[in-house]
């Protein structure tokens, strides 16, 4: 299993609720798929560099963990179809 980090960036007309229970489908994709999450980092709300999409601030979460590729590469599939997600990066630690 390697190590990855995700950062995404949630649409701002999200509520609370609405974060959290976003959040939490994303991070259930990934353990679903065996991955194993090591460290969650929620940023919170901040202005992007640049619009994404019309949307001038978004949602900032970091997510550590351990997968193998199939949990990383359903979670990508997933998270192009979802429009609360601007924007998302896999990165391979």
């Amino acid at each position: 299993m390697k190590n990855y980090e995700i950062m995404y960036i949630l649409a701002p007309t999200l509520d609370e609720a609405g974060i959290k229970t976003t959040v939490e489908s994303l991070h259930k994709i990934l353990t679903d798929n065996g991955a194993k999450i090591t460290g969650v980092k929620e940023w919170g709300m901040r202005d992007l560099a640049y619009p994404i999409k019309k949307q001038t601030k978004g949602y900032y979460v970091v997510v550590n963990f351990d997968a193998e590729p199939v949990a990383v590469s359903e979670f990508d599939r997933v998270v192009r179809l979802d429009v609360r997600v601007l924007r998302f990066l896999v990165t391979v630690c």
